[in-house]
């Protein structure tokens, strides 16, 4: 007899390109690898908590960019700026999607084939099941009941407490063969398929919403067209006609402040924007109210009451005389005392640009170094302090400018407390006039301003519907056991010669099931009181 040559080499067969698309699509479809790309879109999103996001605050992502340029620019490189848009971090959200999509498929093939086979077969040995027990019951001469209805009658018991059972009269021994728990399998698909969902739900919002902010002051009015946001982001597909022509009025904002306590006095309790709705340009207006955390909801989209301040009203003529800008300015609040930073550009002035920066004080004094300051939030004594500027403000190179923010790069110092002119100090219905015949400015009156967010994402309540859906299949797939049972009848000739009818009753759990025991006794107590005259024949 020949020897085997073991170093021959095996010829193994080439995959082919088929081949390793089959073994790519399992390798993606496992569930192993679903968990694993799970796992790494949460390790992927973190990134996004870390380094300021174009989406959220572009200001900030150019900051970052002008003080670290070269750790900026490998970090933009990456898209660790746009991490929620980017290649990789879409990539891999794909990825989950399909391998969910492909681990679903087959499963619910598989349940559904489960559903529609019968209980397993009846073991020959029932005492080797974990719960097991044997009834003494009377014979058919005597209690009138036939093997057949007496398994039967097993069956009916078994279906009452949930199994799906079958009634097995062919063989010698007569037996009913069950099984409950194919809802847990159920429960595990509704999960599944609900995170499917609950990502394309993201997904589809992502794509179709957009968010925008803007600061209304009273008696201002909010159109709902791209021109009357301060700042826009659309999603993927978002197009502009989609837009509802709702509007929306701000007729007065009203602030409570905290008057009673010792720890927490002057801080503000409530707020309450007083607005004027129009759902469309032929609707009759509706009074609405709008406050924290109570969004005003038009259309399917909502608006968020996030920033508060005031807006003090200003007139600024130029050294010709005439009226370069009148209006509210937006003053930011910089604390709890709503000391206010405020600029106002005035690019239409002539011989010469105006600029001021400086603060609003609602409620003007002094500290004890004579440093003026606001001792209350509320308006009780208006003053703004004011230095202001002269030359080229930048704005008609094109280049984008931050609206609260003025550059002096290229201005002209007109007052300062440096100079012998000193600071612009103007209270409510005052005018100043600026050095070298430069115009003058006028403090006429305070209005307060609201900063709204409005967000549209029609994904929203698909997502609570599938988030709930998603948290239902887990608790089943949790809670519900997985158990077999079977219940086997056989008549035999004791010693004596009498005939003598036995039940025999085993249950076997699907996985770990603590509460087996319980469900075996229960079992036994409702054969027990089924038949008359039993008689326990030990287990």
């Amino acid at each position: 007899m020949e020897k085997l040559d073991m170093k021959k080499d095996v010829a193994v067969p080439a995959l082919g390109l088929v081949g390793m698309a089959r073994w790519a699509w399992t390798q993606l479809t496992s569930m192993r690898t679903a968990l694993f790309l799970l796992l790494l879109l949460a390790v992927a999103a973190v990134p996004g908590s870390l380094f300021p996001q174009r989406s959220i605050n572009p200001e900030q992502v150019t900051t970052y960019l002008t003080n670290k340029p070269t750790a900026g620019a490998w970090l933009d490189r990456f898209q660790l700026f746009d991490v929620y848009s980017s290649v990789w971090f879409s990539a891999i959200y794909l990825l989950l999607f399909i391998s969910l999509i492909g681990c679903i498929i087959p499963r619910v093939k598989k349940h559904a084939k489960a559903l529609r086979t019968p209980p397993p077969r009846t073991p020959s040995r029932l005492d080797r099941l974990p719960q097991n027990g044997v009834i003494e019951i009377q014979s058919a001469a005597d209690s009138g009941l036939s093997d057949e209805q007496v398994i039967q009658d097993a069956a009916k018991i078994l279906k009452k407490r949930g199994y799906r059972s079958e009634a097995r009269l062919e063989s010698t021994s007569p037996s009913v063969g069950a099984e409950r728990g194919y809802i847990r399998e159920i429960g595990n698909l509704l999960f599944h398929i609900s995170l499917v969902g609950l990502l394309a739900s993201v997904g589809i919002g992502g794509a179709f919403g957009y968010n925008g902010q803007r600061v209304l002051v009273e008696g201002e009015t909010f159109v709902n067209s791209l021109v009357s946001y301060d700042s826009f982001k659309p999603g993927t597909f978002f197009q502009e006609d989609s837009l509802d022509p709702y509007s929306v009025e701000l007729e007065k904002f009203n602030i409570t402040f905290d008057r009673e306590s010792t720890t927490h006095f002057g801080q503000p309790i409530d707020f309450t924007a007083e607005v004027e709705t129009r759902r469309s340009p032929e609707a009759e207006p509706k009074k609405e109210k709008l406050r924290v955390n109570h969004p005003l909801r038009i259309d399917g989209a909502d608006m968020y009451l996030v920033g508060n301040g005031y807006a003090p009203i200003v007139t600024v003529r130029d050294g010709l005389g005439n009226t370069a800008f009148s209006g509210p300015v937006v003053a930011v609040p910089q604390d709890g005392m709503f000391t206010s930073l405020m600029v106002i550009k005035v690019p239409d002035a002539k011989p010469e640009q105006l600029g001021f920066q400086g603060f609003l004080l609602p409620t003007a004094m002094e500290d004890e170094t004579g440093f003026a300051v606001s001792g209350d939030p509320n308006a009780i004594n208006p003053q703004l302090q004011l230095n202001s500027y002269y030359g080229n403000l930048g704005l008609d190179d094109g280049k984008p400018q931050n609206v609260y923010v003025l550059e002096t790069d290229e201005l002209k110092d007109l007052n300062n407390r440096k100079l012998d002119t000193g600071g612009i100090v103007l209270g409510a219905g005052q005018t100043y006039e600026l050095p070298e015949g430069k115009g003058s400015i006028s403090f006429d009156g305070l209005k307060r301003f609201v900063g709204v967010d409005i967000a549209y994402d029609p994904s929203k309540r698909p997502v609570a519907i599938f988030a709930a859906l998603s948290l239902l299949g887990l608790a089943i797939s949790l809670f519900t056991p997985r158990r077999r049972a079977w219940v086997k009848i056989k008549t035999s000739v004791d010693g004596s010669g009498s005939e003598e009818r036995i039940i025999e009753y085993g249950l076997l759990a699907r996985g770990e099931d603590h509460r087996l025991e319980s469900e075996a006794k229960e079992l036994r107590k409702l054969l027990e009181q089924q038949w008359p005259a039993v008689e326990r024949a030990g287990v």
